[in-house]
């Protein structure tokens, strides 16, 4: 029977709603959801590729349990039953004798999260932590120093923008299609882009003005803007005398950071940042200076996140038509957001996290993503205690935690690792249980409550019947939950009875979804009274000056440390993104594959030539943790203090044939040091050699 099904696509985060056409029970054809505004039947090269992976052959097919050494690819097939007792029999073994505490989850935050949380909580363990974590997470206590509002409750109105500046976010390649879409409308109608970055990519070759900065110095700029701002009063002064809180403290503090000492330490010309300053001015509030996504390139990161949030509030852009806003819920029209389980009683956790998130060891990061890069030492030093189960559903800490030799010596130390995934992942390949979890397409998934502007639901229905033996990571959790003995807290057999006990309450039911693949709580768009904001920091208002910071000992206006030039011979590695995968996930994806099956360096022309590097040549990269080799890509594009590779590459599990050893994982070569007020990941802070072969 044909029929179309509406869903949502998970070949990455951003969960683009999408129409599956199926054709005598299998996938035909994947578009774009029609009846989402910005979508408007489109999609990208990896959401297209979904019936690609869900046909692959390559995938995860059956349970799997390591009969060899860890890594060695050797595996017998397994049933579902002695998979999840073998799973079962060994956390409890663990858990008698450490303590539920010993069991880590990480996981790409995703639909089922709080029901990995739930299970945790359950065993009553602290020590769960997400992709976000290791993305984003200077941003979102950035984002709270300021305002009180995590990054995640925080969207931008890219439809109305008359101005917008973007610092490494590569837009254009990231890619969000509403996003790209949106902005794409508001560009055609006169809107202005200005983009910086260490390297042209696609978002560069779309802007009105480029930068190509010195890398690592974008703080540097931005307290050279506010000086700007703030010496010509070119800021929203009704907006910014009534809203901000320690407008003279900034004011004092950038009085040096004039444009003429940012030109030195950036190499972008004084009058060219006085020029965007007055520029961005004249069409305020409908100015963005994006606050980014992936916030983890420096040690100072916070600050780097801070400077550019506070820019958006010297414009008056925030809650603003063609600024930044904060998302409404369904409690703003009277409705009810959709249940979790985590909102159950759960027994006391006594004990801190094993990244003390939330101590006085490191008080500021997201106890509810995490600081995912102290996996590692925490294992190793056993500090705070020992760690002996690691549980990865659908994120791989080789890949995607820094260091991964330092990485590979700490798993070595547990009892049991377990994956759960839909591919052969590096994690997956080096587990003691592979649980293969069935794609999106084969799924029913918990409902998405979409806060924004407009309220709404959405739902991931499953188009098709699972094609090889696998099942629904919450079903999995639940499973596994119920031989330890905690299954009342998952008050479902099936991902469908999970839904409706979700819906209970909404006044919506699945059947609601059927038509357009989401149901909205009102029709009109929701921006708050700028008069009447309810900030949620202690003064109530943007905190420059900010207590989160100063409670706990950190300054609100650290003074700039120049960023050092590299040693002769040696180049920072920036690391990103290209259109075609999604971090370390879709590399083995046919489609996908085909189109990008490996990574290169890029490097400048110049420096290339110093080095006796043509292009094309394979090249030797060096860093004091790791090295490998990959094809050099030279060219002018690029800052000449810098090297550039795509995340995601240098796998290991043999199995997935086609993005096996392929290009060079940078996680190899990077060192594990990070924000630490912020938490992020520091990527950007390594130095490599880079040598002929």
């Amino acid at each position: 029977m044909d029929k179309d099904v509406f869903s949502l696509c998970f070949m990455c985060s951003v969960r683009c709603p999408i129409k599956v056409k199926v054709k005598d029970g299998h996938v035909d054809w994947i578009e774009g959801n029609q009846h989402v505004a910005g979508i408007d039947g489109s999609l990208c090269p990896r959401g297209s590729a979904g019936k690609s992976l869900l046909y692959d052959d390559q995938r995860l097919q059956s349970p799997l349990i390591r009969v060899g050494e860890r890594g060695s690819g050797n595996w017998r097939k397994a049933s579902w039953d002695e998979a999840i007792d073998y799973v079962a029999t060994q956390l409890k073994e663990i858990i008698d004798k450490n303590g539920g505490h010993s069991v880590v989850l990480c996981e790409r935050a995703q639909l089922s999260t709080h029901v990995s949380k739930t299970f945790l909580k359950a065993l009553k363990s602290p020590n769960h932590f997400t992709h976000d974590a290791l993305c984003k997470g200077s941003v979102n206590t950035a984002c709270r120093s300021l305002f009180g509002y995590t990054d995640g409750q925080m969207g931008i109105n890219y439809g109305n923008t008359k101005h917008i500046v973007l610092y490494g976010r590569n837009l254009f390649e990231s890619l969000a299609v509403k996003e790209v879409n949106t902005l794409m409308n508001a560009m055609e109608k006169g809107a202005k882009l200005t983009y910086i970055d260490p390297r042209v990519n696609v978002t560069a070759s779309k802007a009105h003005r480029y930068w190509m900065i010195r890398p690592g110095t974008d703080l540097a700029l931005n307290y050279a803007l506010m000086h700007v701002i703030l010496k010509e009063r070119l800021y929203d002064a009704e907006f910014v005398s009534k809203w901000v809180h320690g407008l003279n403290e900034l004011q004092d503090f950038v009085e040096t950071y004039t444009p003429e000492w940012a030109q030195e330490e950036t190499g972008i010309p004084a009058e060219e940042i006085v020029s965007l300053a007055r520029e961005v001015s004249q069409v305020k509030p409908a100015v963005i200076f994006h606050y980014g996504y992936r916030g983890a390139n420096q040690t100072n990161e916070i600050y780097m996140r801070r400077s550019m949030l506070m820019l958006n509030a010297l414009m008056g852009s925030v809650e603003a038509k063609g600024g930044i806003f904060f998302k409404k819920g369904p409690g703003e029209v009277g409705g009810k957001a959709a249940r979790k389980l985590v909102s159950q009683d759960f027994p006391k956790i006594d004990v801190p996290r094993f990244d003390k998130v939330g101590t006085k060891d490191f008080p500021l990061p997201d106890p509810s993503h995490g600081v995912g890069q102290i996996l590692p030492y925490a294992i190793l030093n056993e500090d705070p205690y020992p760690l002996k189960a690691l549980i990865a559903y659908r994120l791989d800490p080789l890949m995607s935690i820094a260091d991964t030799n330092q990485t590979k010596k700490a798993l070595e130390k547990l009892d049991l690792i377990v994956a759960i995934d839909i591919n052969y992942s590096d994690i997956a390949w080096y587990s003691d249980v592979i649980l293969p979890e069935s794609t999106y397409l084969e799924r029913t998934d918990c409902i998405q409550q979409m806060n924004g502007l407009k309220p709404q639901m959405f739902l991931r229905t499953k188009a098709v019947e699972p094609r090889y033996d696998t099942m629904d990571g919450a079903v999995i959790l639940k499973k596994i939950g119920e031989k330890l003995g905690i299954g009342d807290y998952f008050p479902y057999e099936t991902m469908e009875d999970l839904v409706d006990w979700q819906l209970e309450g909404t006044g919506f039911t699945r059947k609601d979804f059927e038509k357009k693949g989401f149901v909205a709580y009102g029709s009109d768009q929701i921006f708050w009274d700028r008069d009447n904001i309810p900030f949620k920091t202690p003064s109530g208002k943007i905190e420059f000056k900010s207590s989160l910071l100063e409670d706990v000992g950190f300054e609100s206006f650290p003074a700039y440390e120049a960023i050092p030039q590299p040693e002769d011979g040696k180049f920072r590695l920036v690391v990103g993104r290209s259109a075609i995968h999604t971090h370390v996930s879709t590399q083995n994806v046919p489609y996908l594959n085909e189109l990008e099956s490996e990574n290169i360096l890029w490097i400048n022309t110049a420096k290339a030539d110093e080095l006796g590097i043509k292009n094309n040549a394979v090249v030797e990269v060096s860093s004091p943790v790791g090295k490998g080799q990959i094809k050099a890509f030279v060219t002018d594009l690029i800052h000449p203090e810098a090297v550039f590779m795509l995340h995601g590459y240098g796998h290991e599990a043999a199995r997935a044939k086609r993005s096996f050893n392929k290009g060079l994982s940078d996680a190899v070569l990077q060192e594990n040091v990070y924000d630490k007020v912020g938490g992020s990941p520091a990527f950007h802070e390594t130095f490599v050699t880079v040598k002929p072969l």
